[in-house]
């Protein structure tokens, strides 16, 4: 049973959101879990079921959770990790935003790497392999591979088993995402063979390797938009 919230000075909705919140926390609720109905949660809280139907607006403009119609209310995939968070779509100059993104994610991922090359277990490992494989038919089949590519690393921030690393995902996903748009495919091939060096790295638990591989693969989407005098907007 969950707290009364009718003392609370906040505004009812968005105290209401707060418990719902601790309800995804408190029983460790996944993405694609199903909450409480409307009326089990307004019984438990003690509200109206107007008042969780704010609180759950709430929650669903934080990417919290997210309504299936006919289906009922489910935790989102990275909950609280709204898209573009830092209103990159916005920015005109895409080669200076590229370059930036760069310079933030070779501080950023090469650690991570490091990290999951310590962490992975074998399951782990096994799961990035896939992905890369993934990615590297798409590539071969010149077609668009930027889900798959982010998805390869969210896998490696994951497999860091930090818990603030998956939080770091929207910067890792925007970068991912401009430099695939950016270079138009062209680094293909070069995507293929250091993400499997990534993962070969990963796999023998060489942290020193895995960095340098991280590296590698971001340095060579510097150099190629540096050759490049224009960027798609």
């Amino acid at each position: 049973m969950l707290e009364s919230v009718k003392n609370n000075k906040k505004l009812l909705p968005e105290q209401v959101s707060e418990q719902i919140a601790n309800l995804i926390t408190d029983r460790a609720l996944h993405a694609g879990d199903k909450l409480p109905n409307e009326f089990e949660m307004a019984e438990q809280l003690g509200v109206g079921r107007g008042t969780i139907r704010e609180a759950v607006k709430i929650l669903v403009s934080r990417n919290v959770v997210e309504i299936k119609r006919g289906r009922g209310t489910f935790v989102c995939l990275h909950p609280g990790v709204v898209d573009d968070p830092f209103g990159f779509a916005f920015v005109k100059d895409k080669k200076k935003l590229a370059m930036d993104l760069y310079e933030i994610r070779m501080i950023i991922e090469p650690e991570i790497a490091a990290l999951a090359a310590e962490r992975a277990t074998e399951e782990d490992v096994e799961e990035l392999q896939k992905t890369a494989d993934e990615v590297a038919v798409l590539c071969r089949q010149g077609k668009q591979h930027m889900e798959k590519d982010i998805e390869f690393h969210e896998k490696v921030a994951k497999y860091s088993k930090n818990s603030v690393m998956p939080k770091l995902i929207p910067v890792i996903q925007a970068g991912v995402s401009v430099f695939i748009h950016i270079t138009d495919l062209s680094l293909a091939l070069d995507t293929i063979r250091t993400h499997q060096m990534i993962v070969d790295a990963i796999r023998v638990h060489d942290s020193q390797k895995a960095r340098e591989a991280m590296v590698e693969h971001l340095r060579n989407n510097k150099e190629k938009i540096e050759e490049m005098k224009e960027l798609p907007q």
